[in-house]
């Protein structure tokens, strides 16, 4: 196993983020305690790739790149990041968008949440201390609100942003899931790792954040990664009444 210097690593996805690449990068870069990056990127046309390859020359050692051959989904570069993460002596291994949707300035608290409060996970919730988004259409807020309350009706996990991509995991948390086994690869896949999570006897802790919707570049939300929410958690709730989940055995 490979043992970086540092116990943290971020995740973060990329396709044509051109305009944020450097700026999220460097902001990461400058926190304290120090976190390692992990860019996921599904060969962008614009040159993010290109981008990331020169912070990498400057950065030695905490900037890396996977490339893939193309959109391959959300889902499946989270769990390429995870499994890179685990290859490696992470403790803590984070995702977050790459559009300062996700304050940098958060990733501190939310590994304070599992490193200094012992929770397993850490949620950078939009939700848990009112509704915290800025710059979002009305109607996008509301969607975004009562789908969270949706899911937790229906999976009855005590989580109120259960669709939040701001999150850290300790290590154990992901080495004991079957990380094959996560189906969803859109919005549907951060409530199967919340719910999974959860079923492995894992402790979630939300962190308030404040979410602020991109400035520069473009969504990758569509009606399509929303709809394998609503209709994927049925799927997800029903299909654990069937499955047996791994438990975490210990250090």
């Amino acid at each position: 196993m490979l043992t970086p210097k540092t116990d943290s690593l971020v995740i973060i996805p990329m396709y044509n983020e051109k305009e944020n690449a450097r700026a999220i990068i460097e902001a990461v870069l400058s926190l304290q305690p120090c976190f390692d990056i992990l860019v996921i990127d599904d060969n962008s046309p614009d040159g993010t790739a290109s981008i990331v390859k020169e912070l990498m020359r400057e950065n030695p050692g905490r900037v890396h790149l996977v490339e893939r051959k193309g959109k391959l989904g959300l889902g499946t570069a989270y769990i390429a990041g995870f499994k890179w993460g685990l290859e490696r002596d992470y403790e803590y291994i984070i995702e977050m968008d790459a559009d300062f949707s996700h304050n940098p300035a958060d990733l501190p608290a939310l590994r304070a949440a599992c490193a200094d409060d012992g929770y397993d996970v850490a949620v950078g919730s939009r939700y848990v201390s009112g509704v915290n988004v800025v710059n979002w259409p009305m109607g996008r807020v509301l969607m975004s609100y009562y789908a969270s309350a949706y899911v937790r009706l229906v999976t009855r996990m005590k989580v109120r942003d259960t669709t939040a991509g701001f999150v850290c995991y300790r290590r154990r948390v992901l080495s004991t899931m079957d990380l094959d086994k996560i189906k969803f690869k859109g919005y549907a896949f951060q409530i199967e790792m919340k719910f999974t999570a959860v079923k492995c006897g894992f402790r979630i802790k939300e962190v308030p954040i404040i979410f602020v919707n991109r400035v520069l570049g473009t969504s990758k939300m569509s009606s399509g990664i929303f709809s394998e929410a609503v209709f994927g958690v049925i799927r997800l709730k029903m299909g654990s009444w069937f499955k047996k989940y791994p438990k975490y055995a210990g250090e």
